[in-house]
C-alpha cells in the first residue's frame, strides 16, 4: 500500500493541474501607483509583494543587505528597493522608469505599474496608465494634495481609468491623525469633482509600517473601510460593457499559411461575434459574413471582447493589416480630420504643421497637428492660449491624416480612440492622444471623380511628371541653378514650372513668417502646389532652403513614387556667407534678421539625396547639365 506521506507522480500531476487551472481562471487587475515624488509608491508596491509572499528567499536576503547598505535603520526593510531597479533610481531615491511587477493572491492576479512621480517623467506615467483598470494615487499625509497629485489624477481620468484609490500614505508620521486624513480627502474630493472623478475610495495607510495594506490597523480605529489589498481583490473590473458594444476587431495580421486557409487575426476590442454574423470591413466598406472563429485551441462558437482570434470570412474580399472588421449594421466611423486631446511627451516641442506618424490601433498613417486650440492648466483646469506644446503639456488641437482612418471617440473605445504620434526621423514616440470627434468639414468634403487622369495630362505633354526639389543654404546657388535647369529643359520642349522660395512668399505664402512653424507651413503649401502641378503633367522645379528633413520627407510622401528628386546644393556655410548676394548673412550676424538658417536657425542636410551638387567644384552651368542628365536617365 502506498505510504500516504508520499504522493504518486499521478497525484502530483493532478495537484499541479488543479493549481494551474485555478490560477488560469483568476481575474486579472492592472493598476498603477502614482503621485508626487517620494510619496511612497515604490515602498507600497514592495510591501504588497512582500505581504503576498511573492519574494523568493534569495531576493529577501539581497533586499535585507541592500537596505542596510542604503542606511535603513535597525532590522527594517526598505521595500522600495524591490521596485527601484535602475541604478539611477537608487542613487537619487526616485522612480524614473515605469516598473511593472506581477503578483497573485488566492483571489486575483495583478500587474502593477510603479510610475514616476517627478514632473519630468510624466510621459512615463501616461505609458503606465494607458492599459490600467485602476489607479492608486498616493498622497504624503504631511504634504497634502500637490500639483502632481492633480496632474496624475487628471491624466488617469483622461485615459479612461474609472477606479481611483486615494491612498493617504505615511500616516505613521502624522500620528495617524484622523483630522489630517479627512482634511486631505475633502480637498481632493473638491478637485476630483472638477475634473469628472465622481467616485473614489480613500484609505489611510503606511506602506513602510504596513498599516491598512493587507489587514486593518489598530492605529486607525476610526477608519471603517477595507484594507487596500481587500479592495484590490474585490473591485469589479467588468468587461461586459465592452462585450455589449458593437463588434470591433482591428486586423493585426492576415493569416495565410497555405492556399486553403485565409483568416484575419486580431484582438477583439469590443462586441461579440459568432459564425454567420454579418460584418463590414472598414474603411473600404466591403461586406461579408463570418464562416469560422479559429484559435489555437480549436474553433469557437462565440468570441467576445478581450479575446485574440482569427476570423475566416465567407467571401474573398480585400482586407489587410490596419483594417477593422465591424458589425455590418453598426460600423465604426471613418474620417481624416479630428479634434483630440494631446499629451506631449518629447523634449522637443510640438511643431504645428509637421507630419508625424500616427498609430491608432493597428493603423499607421501620416498626420499633421495644427497649433493647439488651448493648453490645459491641470491645477485650475483653465484653458491657456498656446502656439505649441512643450514636454508634459496637455492641450486640445485639430489634426489631419493623409488618408481616412477607422476610429471611435476615446470615451467609447480606448483601442480605436487612443493614438500615439511618432517622429518620422528619430522614430521616437512624441505624444499620446485621445480622439474626441471627427470634424464636420471632414464629412462634407469628398473627392470628385474626373475623367482626365494625370497619366493623360502627362501623355499629352509627352513627358513624365517630376518634382526637382532643390535644397540648401541661402546663397548656395539653388535659384541660379534651378533657373538654368528650367531654361535648358524649355529648349528641349519640356513643360516645366519653377517655384522659387522668394517668389511664392510674395503671394501664396505672404502671410507666413520665418518661425519654425511658419517654415513648416510654407513647405507644406508648396508641396501641395507641386503635387497639383505634377497631376497636370508638369516637371516642377522648386528652390527652397527647406531646412528640415521632416518637411522634405513630407513632400516626398505627397508625390507618387519615382517622381521626386531631392537635389542637395551642398555649399559650406562659410562660402555661402562669403557670397551673401542679398546681404542677409550680414543682417543676421548683426542681429537684424531673426531665425535665419545657418545662423540662429538650423539646417538639416539631406542624408540620402538623389543628387548632390558641390558648387565649390563646378559652375552653375555644369551643375545644371549634370542634373538634366540625371533627370533624363532617371526617366
Amino acid at each position: 500500500m502506498t505510504d500516504p506521506i508520499y504522493k504518486t507522480d499521478a497525484l502530483i500531476a493532478q495537484d499541479i493541474d488543479a493549481y494551474l487551472s485555478q490560477h488560469q481562471h483568476k481575474s486579472l487587475l492592472r493598476f498603477i501607483t502614482c503621485g508626487s515624488v517620494d510619496d511612497g509608491k515604490s515602498t507600497l508596491i514592495g510591501r504588497l509583494l512582500y505581504d503576498s509572499k511573492m519574494i523568493f528567499e534569495d531576493q529577501l536576503t539581497a533586499l535585507e543587505a541592500d537596505s542596510k547598505r542604503v542606511g535603513t535603520q535597525g532590522e527594517e526593510i526598505d521595500f522600495a528597493l524591490l521596485v527601484d531597479g535602475l541604478a539611477a533610481e537608487r542613487e537619487q531615491g526616485i522612480t524614473i522608469d515605469v516598473a511593472y511587477r506581477f503578483f497573485t493572491t488566492e483571489k486575483r492576479k495583478f500587474i502593477v505599474a510603479d510610475t514616476p512621480g517627478h514632473e519630468q517623467y510624466t510621459r512615463n506615467m501616461v505609458t503606465g496608465a494607458s492599459t490600467a483598470d485602476l489607479a492608486v494615487i498616493l498622497i504624503d499625509a504631511r504634504k497634502g494634495v500637490l500639483t502632481q497629485t492633480r496632474r496624475h489624477s487628471y491624466l488617469a481620468n483622461l485615459v479612461g481609468i474609472r477606479h481611483i484609490v486615494l491612498a493617504v500614505n505615511k500616516m505613521d508620521l502624522v500620528d495617524y491623525s484622523r483630522d489630517i486624513f479627512e482634511t486631505i480627502v475633502s480637498e481632493y474630493r473638491d478637485f476630483a469633482g472638477s475634473i469628472g472623478i465622481t467616485d473614489f475610495v480613500a484609505i489611510p495607510i503606511s506602506g513602510f509600517r504596513g498599516d491598512n495594506i493587507t489587514t486593518l490597523s489598530s492605529n486607525t480605529p476610526w477608519y471603517e473601510g477595507p484594507p487596500l489589498m481587500d479592495h484590490l481583490e474585490s473591485v469589479e473590473v467588468d468587461n461586459s460593457a465592452d462585450q455589449a458594444k458593437p463588434l470591433r476587431l482591428p486586423v493585426q495580421w492576415v493569416n495565410r499559411p497555405n492556399l486553403d486557409f485565409r483568416g484575419f487575426s486580431g484582438l477583439i476590442a469590443s462586441g461579440t461575434v459568432k459564425p454567420g454574423d454579418a460584418i463590414r470591413v472598414l474603411p473600404s466598406g466591403k461586406t461579408s459574413s463570418v464562416s469560422r472563429i479559429v484559435t489555437l485551441d480549436g474553433d469557437l462558437d462565440e468570441a467576445v471582447a478581450g479575446q485574440s482570434v482569427t476570423l475566416c470570412l465567407a467571401d474573398e474580399i480585400d482586407c489587410s493589416r490596419g483594417d477593422v472588421i465591424a458589425a455590418a449594421d453598426n460600423p465604426s466611423q471613418v474620417a481624416d480630420q479630428f479634434e483630440a486631446t494631446i499629451v506631449w511627451m518629447a523634449d522637443e516641442a510640438l511643431k504645428p504643421g509637421r507630419a508625424y506618424w500616427l498609430k491608432l490601433g493597428t493603423q499607421m498613417v501620416s498626420a499633421t497637428v495644427q497649433a493647439p486650440k488651448y493648453e490645459i492648466n491641470v491645477n485650475t483646469m483653465e484653458h491657456l492660449a498656446a502656439k505649441t506644446l512643450d514636454l508634459n503639456a496637455i492641450g486640445v488641437a485639430e489634426l489631419a491624416t493623409d488618408r481616412p482612418v477607422v476610429f471611435e471617440p476615446y470615451a467609447e473605445n480606448r483601442t480605436l480612440g487612443g493614438f500615439i504620434l511618432v517622429d518620422k526621423i528619430s522614430n521616437a514616440t512624441v505624444a499620446a492622444g485621445m480622439l474626441h470627434f471627427s470634424l464636420r468639414r471632414a464629412q462634407n468634403v469628398h473627392w470628385q471623380a474626373v475623367d482626365i487622369t494625370r497619366e493623360m495630362h502627362a501623355g499629352l505633354k509627352n513627358q513624365k511628371p517630376a518634382v526637382l526639389w532643390f535644397t540648401g543654404l541661402s546663397g548656395s546657388g539653388k535659384s541660379t541653378i534651378a533657373n538654368i535647369v528650367e531654361k535648358k529643359l524649355h529648349r528641349m520642349n519640356r513643360h516645366t514650372f519653377l517655384l522659387d522660395g522668394d517668389n511664392v512668399r510674395h503671394g501664396l505664402n505672404k502671410d507666413l513668417g520665418f518661425t519654425e512653424a511658419d517654415r513648416i507651413e510654407n513647405i507644406r503649401r508648396v508641396g501641395e502646389v507641386a503635387k497639383l502641378m505634377t497631376d497636370a503633367g508638369l516637371i516642377v522645379i522648386t528652390a527652397f532652403i527647406s531646412p528640415f528633413r521632416a518637411e522634405r520627407e513630407m513632400v516626398r510622401a505627397m508625390i507618387p513614387d519615382g517622381e521626386f528628386l531631392e537635389i542637395f546644393i551642398d555649399t559650406p556655410l562659410a562660402e555661402a556667407e562669403r557670397r551673401d548676394v542679398k546681404g542677409l548673412y550680414r543682417k543676421a550676424r548683426a542681429g537684424e534678421l531673426k531665425n535665419f538658417t545657418g545662423i540662429d536657425s538650423p539646417y538639416e542636410a539631406p542624408e540620402a539625396a538623389e543628387i548632390r551638387i558641390d558648387t565649390t567644384a563646378i559652375t552653375p552651368e555644369q551643375a545644371a547639365d549634370e542634373i538634366i542628365e540625371r533627370l533624363l536617365g532617371w526617366h
